[in-house]
């Protein structure tokens, strides 16, 4: 699960952020105006790499 995939995406906008915690899970916070908007989350990097 940990080796690198390509992943081709047809988007409209990009936002690059670092995942901060938030009570029991993971947060990431993204523009007002995606609300109740379809969206994908991509891991940059390897999870077992902290």
């Amino acid at each position: 699960m940990n080796d690198p995939m390509k992943i081709t995406l047809d988007a409209y906008q990009v936002v690059e952020k670092v995942v901060k915690p938030g009570g029991n899970s993971g947060r990431v916070y993204v523009p007002r105006e995606w609300i109740d908007r379809r969206v994908k989350i991509v891991l940059m990097e390897p999870a077992s790499e902290r």
